[in-house]
């Protein structure tokens, strides 16, 4: 298989949906005379060219393969976004394991989760969270250590030595194209994380219905994405689209700050950029944006949550770049609907990608009509199966070939779809349903409000909107005035009843690994 310098042609196409392993994008790069190119930047700066990466991925493999790692065992990778992560990842697909990248940032009791539920035999972890996971793995003699970036303690194994020494070729283990590539872990909004597998044929899914028509990426391109990699989102934005198109990868370790964003927008000028509403809106408030050169951006993407349409605005006359607004998830591997440069619709997520479908349905699974909401259902070729150990939720997510998002949309007369929350996030409001997006996206075109989050609230035995507020000047306190304004100018355009009956400002709000706001947690507090 190549990797795409020009859109793969019908029959390279059904070379990959039948089950090329995955490991072998980096192949492609070498049959076409491009071992040299680079194909990541590291967060110091380093360039690593496609060959050294091939043959950093050929040594893990066969590391691997030599400790008896092999078809179908799991291994739990709990890096950073370094190139022990591709190599790893990479590495392990190739002698047949099948990776789990999981949070680096969860509790030290998450990962002994992940590796009991998993049955992992092998963990790989930066040496910088050796804290947290380290015990975790001490107190399961079934899973071995590989240590990255620093120094192995004693009896374990250090990735950084696979990379530097050892056989520059191991051939891919052969695969169909249902077998299993990786686990993603959801998230755990819900009772535990659930593990989800994906297929080898899912990462050809996402490039030629998403990265390819919609994005256009190409060889020419460099990519930066503030999600780390070990998320979905993530993952496609700096691991797969890149390496299928031959483009390079811009690397940032740490937390993607908008300082730290920004520098790197300067020094590499990047020519697509990904990241989420709450960085979006995080940059737009630094001192440092408008001397900031966004020229070489020719797109902006947005996902992981709906971007509201003010922080659209705001971006697009200050920088001029469009940005893709799109929804997808841990279970669809990536971005299953978005907009299209040159038609974007500000506040939604646009219409399915290539060979994506999606579907508005009631309570009772039966098509709405264009403008009614309801439960958003998706199906496509990197639909999940099932969700790992868990019957119950794979039956009540998963009917047939749809997965049921828990997205609750509507449909407008041209086809795009709006986001309204999620279904169990709406509010019953004096007998009425009402969505916290509106609402939120009414509060944040006031002049004074950067942000903001609605939830529903019981006060006085009455279900009542209830809405938290960041406001643009961080040293402004806000007052009864400021409240009394803000009811007023939501009542002014929606329902009487839309408007927030308390208002809290606060500093931030509880956030998600990628910056998604935990409603279920503003409920509680």
């Amino acid at each position: 298989m190549s990797a795409a310098a020009a859109p793969l042609d019908r029959e390279e196409r059904q070379i990959v949906q039948n089950g090329v392993n995955i490991s072998t994008l980096v192949d492609g790069w070498l049959e076409e005379g491009r071992s040299d190119d680079t194909a990541i930047i590291t967060a110091d700066d380093v360039s690593w060219s496609a060959g050294e990466l091939y043959t950093a991925m050929c040594r893990v493999a066969g590391r691997f393969s030599e400790m008896g790692v092999g078809r179908e065992d799991r291994v739990l990778l709990v890096l950073d976004d370094t190139p022990s992560f591709p190599a790893a990842f990479l590495g392990a697909m190739r002698c047949g394991a099948i990776p789990i990248p999981s949070n680096f940032a969860l509790r030290p009791e998450d990962f002994g989760y992940f590796m009991d539920d998993s049955g992992a035999v092998a963990a790989v972890v930066d040496a910088a969270f050796l804290d947290a996971v380290g015990p975790q793995i001490a107190a399961r003699p079934g899973t071995s250590l590989i240590v990255a970036n620093g120094s192995a303690p004693a009896g374990s194994e250090s990735l950084d030595e696979w990379m530097s020494d050892g056989a520059d070729e191991f051939s891919p283990v052969p695969t169909q194209s249902d077998d299993i590539a990786f686990w993603l872990y959801s998230s755990g909004s819900t009772g535990r994380p659930k593990g989800v597998p994906h297929r080898h044929r899912d990462v050809a899914a996402t490039c030629q219905s998403y990265a390819e028509p919609v994005l256009g990426i190409g060889p020419e391109d460099v990519v930066f994405s503030s999600t780390k990699m070990f998320h979905a989102y993530g993952l496609g934005n700096n691991l797969s689209f890149p390496l299928w198109a031959g483009a390079t990868s811009i690397y940032l370790t740490g937390r993607p700050t908008p300082d730290r964003l920004l520098e790197r927008v300067r020094t590499h000028s990047p020519t697509l950029f990904f990241s989420v509403p709450a960085l979006y809106n995080a940059l737009l408030a630094h001192p440092e944006f408008d001397d900031t050169n966004w020229e070489s951006v020719r797109l902006g993407i947005s996902a992981a949550e709906a971007l509201p349409p003010e922080i659209w605005r705001r971006f697009h006359d200050r920088t001029g770049i469009e940005i893709l607004d799109g929804v997808g998830s841990t279970e669809m591997l990536h971005i299953y609907c978005s907009n299209r440069a040159g038609t974007v619709k500000p506040g939604t997520s646009g219409t399915p990608c290539g060979d994506y479908d999606a579907e508005i349905r009631d309570r009772d699974g039966l098509p709405c009509q264009p403008g009614e909401a309801g439960e958003m259902w998706v199906r496509g070729p990197s639909a999940p199966t099932s969700y790992w150990n868990q019957p119950e939720r794979t039956q009540d997510k998963i009917r047939g070939e749809w997965f049921l998002t828990g997205d609750r949309y509507h449909e407008d007369e041209d086809g795009y779809l709006t986001y309204e929350g999620r279904v169990d996030d709406m509010m019953k409001i004096g007998g009425s349903w009402v969505s916290p997006i509106e609402i939120e996206n009414r509060l944040m075109e006031h002049p004074e409000v950067s942000e903001a989050a609605v939830v529903s609230v019981e006060i006085d035995y009455r279900s009542r909107i209830k809405a938290f507020v960041i406001l643009e000047d961080s040293t402004s306190v806000g007052n009864d005035r400021l409240i009394e304004e803000l009811q007023e100018w939501c009542k002014a355009e929606l329902q009487r009843y839309e408007f927030p009956y308390v208002v809290d400002f606060v500093d931030d709000f509880p956030r998600t690994a990628t910056g998604k706001v935990q409603r279920f947690k503003l409920r509680d507090s």
